[in-house]
């Protein structure tokens, strides 16, 4: 049974830096693509960032790149979303996924689900 749970979450300053985390199980963390996505109360569930298991290969959504930066620690089968310089726009619930698609930036590609972890930007 694959799982994945997210942590990190909680109110914030604008400005300010999170690091979320979230660790799965039952699936070899390294031979998937694990993806963070975020969804805002009467929005669309969207991509935030996805790397490649076992590569160092990673990419962005335009409005987080250079704040945001993806990153897995593949003996911990742990992947982590370090959030800087955070907005009130970054408001959210965040949500980690795995995909057997590599590359993928759609939602409806990722199979399994953590539960998320919300995020509050205060201005």
């Amino acid at each position: 049974q694959v799982q994945l749970a997210e942590s990190g979450g909680r109110l914030v300053q604008t400005g300010g830096s999170l690091r979320l985390s979230c660790v799965t199980s039952g699936r070899t963390f390294a031979s998937y693509t694990m993806g963070w996505f975020r969804q805002a109360p009467g929005k669309e569930r969207e991509f935030v960032a996805g790397i490649f298991g076992k590569s160092d290969i990673k990419y962005y959504e335009d409005s987080v790149k250079g704040r945001f930066t993806i990153s897995s620690d593949i003996p911990k089968s742990t992947v982590y979303l370090q959030m800087n310089s955070l907005k009130p726009e970054d408001t959210a619930v965040y949500y980690c996924a795995t995909s057997q698609t590599w590359g993928s930036r759609v939602a409806s590609e990722y199979d399994y689900w953590g539960q998320g972890t919300q995020v509050t930007v205060s201005s």
